[in-house]
């Protein structure tokens, strides 16, 4: 199953008008379920920009300021991933670049039966737009951004969701994930 995940703002934007998205960042118990979620993965497609944001997990000993930080980045960087880019020629840890067309990785990655992440809203709006996303998992945080990259892709026709979980967290974050009807 292709999952997409993503935090986003109550107006539907991942991050502000600069780029900025200071606002998501997550209490201990939503850290939690992000450690959990990441963790029973079998890979992550990442574009660009999401690989560089999460590139100080792989190597910054800062990142590694508590138990739970440590436990996340033993966990991201064990985890196999696979990184969409035009510019880059090189990746690190445990991560290469694309060398198929994003259906193709999705389904490599998933090959061993567990279900795989895409996230960057770039790359996420293309898996989406293909039709290769199965389940949506929004963290919907306390915020209008009043503008910046939008969540989810303008399409052509609706497309049917089902939900089967929510969350309301301490600082007011809202998990909610749905899946394809």
């Amino acid at each position: 199953m292709l999952v997409m995940s993503m935090s986003a703002s109550v107006d539907g934007f991942v991050n502000d008008r600069e780029g900025g998205f200071a606002w998501t960042e997550p209490d201990d118990e939503l850290f939690a379920l992000h450690t959990e979620l990441v963790g029973s993965l079998g890979g992550y497609l990442l574009g660009r920009r999401l690989y560089e944001a999460m590139l100080p997990w792989e190597d910054d000993p800062a990142m590694r300021a508590d138990a739970a930080m440590d436990r996340f980045a033993d966990i991201w960087c064990a985890l196999p991933k696979v990184v969409f880019s035009r510019t880059l020629d090189r990746v690190q840890g445990n991560a290469r670049l694309a060398r198929a067309p994003l259906a193709e990785e999705a389904a490599a990655l998933g090959a061993g039966g567990k279900d795989v992440q895409t996230g960057g809203a770039t790359l996420a709006a293309a898996a989406f737009e293909l039709g290769l996303v199965d389940e949506l998992q929004v963290f919907r945080c306390p915020v209008i951004a009043g503008g910046g990259t939008r969540h989810l892709p303008p399409l052509q026709q609706p497309v049917r969701l089902r939900l089967v979980e929510s969350r309301t967290f301490p600082s007011q974050v809202v998990y909610e994930r749905y899946q394809r009807e």
